[in-house]
């Protein structure tokens, strides 16, 4: 969702450095605009002063300006101590004296497009409509697949997870009958991608695609870098997944993509592509009873149904696949 933004100051002739932590560095590295990233030392969560005046220390006299995109007090220490002059960002979490040009925030129920969220850091606004772009190098997406045994455009990808909880995923049962489907009308294998936290509900879909159709569904849960899911992700015939990282990723590949959204909004996060479709319960004039509780935004379902997900049909989904 940041990548329009820094396309922008490129083309302003900005040259940019992303300081990312390690999980998302892959990410920045595929954006055009990028110049440089630099993989900050951070444990997830605590303020790690020690670690963060040490890489002060190693970014002074650098920089002139900072763009803070997170919100957090602590992602505004960093620019301060390394003397940056100009740090701007959003008012966020009281970052009185450590930001010099201080957005307020918009207001939580309003909930603006993340890409306009962010592009109204870079002075001077974005076009209108813009998308992120990502780009990956053909041999990365070769040897990648090479790996898997999978040939370009042969291949599907479904993504089951969703960091921010469970009233963002979509069944487990719905994306197993969902592979089936594909893989007995198409011919083509399924691969799973996710991370470790993602490897019980990969190998529960995985396990039954498998009693169905042997040798077809590939379980990668926490068996692939970024870098490679990426590659991956670039080389499918399409993409299936949850609102999640991934389904940005697929949107600003231009692959072919299904995203499913639950308790979120995707006139919030929406994959930003023009092959992208959105399947949303809130949006389908035909459903019947009317969803009268989305977008909750919560992480459970806070009616215990989670009706937004469970009356998504596997048969719903495959006929948006017409690819």
């Amino acid at each position: 969702m940041t990548e329009p933004l820094l396309r922008v100051l490129r083309a302003r002739g900005e040259r940019i450095t992303v300081g990312a932590l390690p999980w998302v560095a892959p990410v920045y590295r595929a954006m055009a605009a990028v110049a440089e990233v630099i993989e900050l030392p951070f444990a997830h969560g605590g303020l790690q002063w020690a670690a963060r005046r040490a890489m002060a220390r190693q970014l002074r006299g650098r920089f002139q300006r900072a763009i803070v995109c997170p919100n957090s007090l602590k992602s505004a220490l960093l620019p301060l101590w390394a003397g940056i002059p100009e740090r701007v960002g959003y008012h966020g979490e009281a970052r009185y004296g450590l930001l010099t040009q201080r957005l307020p925030n918009p207001d939580k129920h309003a909930r603006p497009p993340m890409v306009d969220w962010y592009g109204a850091l870079a002075s001077g606004g974005m076009p209108a409509k813009a998308q992120p772009r990502m780009e990956v190098a053909e041999q990365a997406c070769d040897d990648a697949m090479r790996a898997q045994g999978v040939q370009a455009k042969r291949y599907w990808v479904l993504v089951p997870g969703a960091e921010y909880g469970p009233a963002k995923r979509w069944p487990a049962a719905h994306f197993a009958t969902l592979a089936q489907q594909l893989v007995a009308q198409h011919q083509m294998p399924v691969l799973l991608l996710g991370s470790n936290k993602d490897a019980d509900v990969c190998a529960q879909i995985a396990s039954t695609v498998r009693g169905t159709h042997p040798g077809t569904c590939h379980d990668l849960a926490g068996r692939t870098s970024l870098h490679d899911a990426i590659a991956l992700v670039a080389g499918a015939r399409a993409m299936v997944s949850n609102d999640s990282g991934l389904m940005h990723v697929a949107a600003a590949l231009g692959v072919a993509q299904v995203a499913i959204f639950g308790s979120s909004s995707p006139l919030h996060t929406p994959p930003l592509s023009s092959l992208a479709q959105v399947l949303w319960l809130k949006n389908e004039a035909s459903y019947q009873p009317p969803l009268d509780c989305a977008p909750c935004f919560a992480r459970q379902c806070p009616l215990g149904h989670t009706r937004c997900l469970r009356d998504i049909s596997a048969e719903m989904v495959f006929k948006r696949l017409d690819v």
